[in-house]
């Protein structure tokens, strides 16, 4: 009886291994074509030639090029959201806080700037896909920690506005995501100078957060 169950274990510990390896698999040939051939001219069936598997079994991974998408970069986002929510100093003004999590995304992106001018194109309306859920969950990790830095900011005085820090945390969630795309879409976006525009975004949102929203209604987040 013992002899089967550590059969048993061996045979899923194996089957585990080969899911991995066929993921990273489909994970590298995805990424080559998309940066050698253009996401356009890229196919299924060439990506699953290039993973060596079948095109039934790379359909068991990613429901479409827009799922490979974010079969590429999920693993990359979720480790980056680890490391960009300890990046920030407590005590630091928020606006260095925002820039310690965000500078950590823009030192990523500038990597790959063709892999992520195609994140940032398909992650609109991305909804559905085998990859989806796990996306969300991560870009909800991130947002929920800047409310974090939000509330910690508005409980020691450094900002004065009485919104929700939730709904705080998605206005400075926007301004971000709207940078990022504005920088990543330059010929060769720069990591100093991308950062350096989203503080002074940052520096002028902030200071009307501090300034011109006391006394405004407040929305439900």
């Amino acid at each position: 009886m013992r002899r089967k169950k550590k059969l048993g274990t061996a045979l899923l510990g194996r089957r585990e291994r080969n899911k991995l390896d066929t993921r990273q698999r489909i994970r590298t040939a995805a990424r080559e074509l998309f940066a050698r051939r253009g996401y356009g001219a890229a196919t299924m069936r060439d990506i699953a030639t290039r993973a060596d598997v079948a095109l039934g079994t790379l359909f068991n991974y990613a429901d479409d090029k827009r799922d490979l998408v974010f079969l590429i970069f999920n693993d990359v986002l979720d480790e980056l959201t680890d490391r960009a929510l300890a990046a920030p100093q407590a005590g630091d003004p928020l606006a260095d806080q925002l820039l310690a999590v965000f500078r950590c995304h823009y030192v990523e992106l500038a990597k790959n700037p063709v892999l992520s001018r195609l994140l940032l194109q398909e992650l609109t309306f991305y909804s559905e896909g085998k990859e989806a859920e796990r996306f969300h969950a991560i870009r909800t990790r991130l947002i929920a920690g800047i409310e974090r830095l939000v509330r910690a900011a508005q409980a020691d005085g450094r900002i004065g506005t009485p919104e929700k820090p939730a709904f705080l945390a998605r206005y400075i969630f926007f301004v971000y995501s709207a940078a990022l795309r504005w920088w990543i879409a330059a010929p060769r976006p720069e990591v100093r100078r991308g950062v350096a525009d989203l503080r002074r975004l940052l520096a002028l949102q902030l200071d009307g957060l501090a300034r011109g929203l006391r006394g405004a209604p407040r929305e439900v987040a």
